[in-house]
């Protein structure tokens, strides 16, 4: 399988991605997995291939708000790792998924060897910060069901229309009731936007969706845009 599935790999020249390529490993993640608990030392760095990673701040009382998700367009640990620092999140496979890994040590050396990397590492980190910014400000003054159409949305670019989802889990990543979801997904079926069942939410209607969502992730589309489209056009 090629590492150029993940889009931050793909933009590497040919002779740095040929030189770090013995580094990287490709492994399959289950929904569920652990890849960094709060405050443990990133040793592995994951550029997902598909799935999603979700970063959760846990909260004392049990609850845990999701602060954003990563999928094939980005990375987990890179900055962490180049600066040897650790996570600042509980992070795991919200969806199940394929990713290359490297070693936290061996990233450190390849960035040394080509600034090129490094800076579309650090750029990254930049996007997911402005991510994590969004959804706080988001949670914070936005109707649950634009913040959950917002979700979908996001959830979308990066798996499809069939998302491995629970209502459960979804007010979980909010911060909401779960009662406060269900209402929400039953309005959303009501309208044809999706269908749910079992542990599954389909997307039936995406403009309905992207009509009902806050204007957040439009803005973290912008984001990424205004930092990554240059890349994208010169492939």
């Amino acid at each position: 399988m090629s590492h150029s599935k993940n889009f931050l790999l793909s933009q590497l020249e040919p002779h740095v991605l040929t030189q770090i390529g013995p580094a990287l490993s490709i492994v399959n993640l289950q929904a569920g997995d652990v890849l960094a608990e709060t405050h443990q030392r990133i040793e592995k760095v994951y550029f997902p291939h598909s799935g999603i990673i979700s970063c959760v701040v846990k909260l004392s009382g049990g609850d845990a708000i999701a602060t954003g998700m990563i999928g094939s367009d980005g990375a987990f640990g890179a900055s962490q790792a180049l600066d040897d620092r650790v996570s600042l999140n509980h992070v795991m496979m919200q969806v199940a998924g394929v990713a290359s890994v490297i070693s936290s040590d061996r990233i450190r050396e390849a960035a040394v060897k080509f600034p090129s990397f490094r800076v579309l590492l650090i750029k990254y980190e930049e996007f997911l910060f402005s991510q994590v910014q969004q959804t706080a400000a988001c949670n914070a003054v936005h109707k649950v069901q634009a913040r959950a159409c917002s979700w979908l949305l996001r959830m979308h670019d990066l798996v499809g229309v069939d998302l491995p989802l629970t209502q459960e889990f979804l007010a979980q990543m909010m911060g909401v009731r779960r009662t406060s979801v269900t209402e929400v997904a039953g309005d959303l079926q009501k309208a044809g936007m999706i269908t749910y069942g079992r542990g599954q939410i389909h997307i039936v209607d995406l403009k309905q969706i992207r009509n009902s969502a806050c204007e957040c992730d439009e803005d973290i589309r912008s984001h990424y845009r205004r930092m990554f489209d240059s890349e994208a056009k010169a492939q």
